[in-house]
């Protein structure tokens, strides 16, 4: 016995790494329960909103033709007598007239339980069918009758499709003519909503249990990797994962200093300056106040002024990391948000004209339209002190287009490289145009510049693809 124990033992850090696993085994069987419990649980709460609103708009829909049927027949019930066999004979042939979709029709019992209109059920005429019961015991005739008298309401039945002969729950609403001693209602089959219902909660199990799956595949892989680790470990690898960890914990910090960097050189052009600026304006109001002088006021006013340009600074660039209105409206509503902002932060007049995409093109064209667009507006912006802007976008037959042109001072190619940091760059801008298979112009002249960007048709969706997108 001692020497099987001898032959098992584990040195202290496969003791470590053992323990590990225990903990990790735990936490993640943990983590599955509740990802599985509190899915589950969304899902049927999503399920049941989704049903109660796909029934409530049948419902709607119902009181719709309804209505229909009340418009047409109101005049002739309004003016007749109890006993006008002739007005009678005139409603329910309006009636069985009615009829709409593949199983939509109006039915009419008397309060004795006879039919009298069914037009895509015709053997139910001229019957009595008081005590009818549907598959769940619900006495149907009698709920409906029930509820003519009452004046109208809904009822959820069992019954079988004009269409296919199947049974099928079907909403119905129906009201009485209390001087005839008639309900008449309509309803709609709703198998539809229960169906795709179902098939939506088979599908999301479905991935539910895959998604339980993985985990547990990646917790099995996790640990089989830790137990090997820990198997092998000793100290010359400790030493070379030291080595390791000093060299990642090194390249953190170089990763750390180049983002930096680059948030720096975001933010010097504008907000930097700025601040420096109400720096200044703050000293000198000090000054002026230690001095009694009355103009430091105007100093803090105007540095209360700046402070406010630096506010719509950080906004705008937060704007320009990603507009949300690209991905929920598309490149147009996109667009012209991003050019009335420019026109009302810089006072240089935008005429944007567009033909409706209907979000018709795909995620990379819109993102590649719209950096080349607010990369040009930022060079002009810059360097081009123009006046006049003119940005159109619009789809042919050949594709999507995008034209941006102003009348400022024009521009040559290395001036664009030199200018254009922190931004797209013009070798930026083609690459990305490029990598779409599309082509970008840029003409420029001392009376201003003209940028054409042209994508190939392969880009606009479809309208399928459209509302698939739409919908994501």
């Amino acid at each position: 016995m001692r020497r099987l124990i001898t032959r098992i033992s584990l040195s202290y850090g496969q003791k470590i790494f053992l323990l590990a696993t225990i903990p990790l085994i735990l936490a993640a069987g943990a983590i599955a329960l509740v990802v599985n419990y509190q899915t589950h649980k969304l899902i049927n709460h999503e399920i049941e909103a989704l049903k109660s609103e796909l029934i409530a708009a049948k419902e709607a829909e119902i009181l719709n033709y309804l209505s229909i049927a009340r418009t047409a027949i109101g005049p002739i019930y309004g003016r007749a007598l109890p006993d006008d066999e002739s007005a009678k004979l005139r409603v329910t042939q309006i009636l069985s007239s009615l009829l709409y979709g593949r199983d939509g029709y109006f039915f009419v019992f008397d309060y004795d339980g006879n039919n009298l209109v069914a037009p895509r059920q015709t053997n139910l005429i001229g019957k009595n069918w008081a005590g009818l019961q549907d598959q769940n015991g619900m006495h149907v005739v009698d709920e409906i009758i029930r509820i003519g008298r009452n004046g109208g309401g809904y009822l959820r039945f069992d019954w079988p499709k004009p269409s296919t002969g199947e049974m099928a729950e079907m909403v119905a609403y129906v009201v009485g003519l209390q001087d005839w001693k008639w309900a008449i209602g309509t309803g709609i089959f709703i198998d539809d909503v229960t169906n795709n219902l179902a098939v939506t909660r088979a599908q999301t199990g479905k991935r539910l249990r895959a998604t339980s799956y993985q985990i547990m595949a990646i917790t099995m892989a996790a640990l089989v990797l830790v137990f090997l680790s820990g198997m092998v470990l000793n100290i010359r690898e400790r030493r070379l994962a030291d080595a390791k960890l000093k060299k990642l914990t090194q390249r953190v910090f170089d990763t750390q200093e180049e983002e930096r960097s680059r948030v720096a050189r975001e933010l010097h052009d504008g907000i930097s300056q700025i601040l420096v600026g109400v720096r200044y304006l703050l000293e000198l109001a000090i000054r002026r106040q230690s001095q009694e002088d009355p103009r430091a006021l105007n100093s803090i006013t105007k540095a209360r002024d700046d402070l406010n340009g630096a506010i719509a600074e950080v906004r705008r660039i937060s704007h320009d990391l990603r507009p949300g209105v690209l991905d929920d409206l598309g490149l147009a509503p996109a667009l012209r948000t991003l050019t009335e902002d420019f026109s009302n932060r810089t006072g240089i007049q935008v005429q944007f004209d567009t033909v409706v995409f209907s979000n018709r093109l795909d995620k990379e064209s819109k993102t590649a339209l719209y950096r080349v667009a607010q990369e040009a507006l930022t060079n002009i912006e810059r360097h081009s002190r123009a006046t006049r802007i003119s940005l159109q976008v619009y789809g042919n037959r050949r594709g999507a287009n995008l034209r941006i042109e102003d009348n400022g001072i024009g521009m040559s190619y290395p001036q664009v490289e030199r200018t254009a940091t922190g931004g797209l760059g013009l070798r930026n801008m083609q690459e990305r145009i490029e990598n779409l298979d599309g082509e970008l112009r840029i003409t420029s002249s001392g009376s201003g510049t003209i940028i054409d960007v042209k994508l190939p048709l392969k880009h606009m969706l479809k309208a399928r693809e459209t509302l698939e997108e739409e919908t994501k």
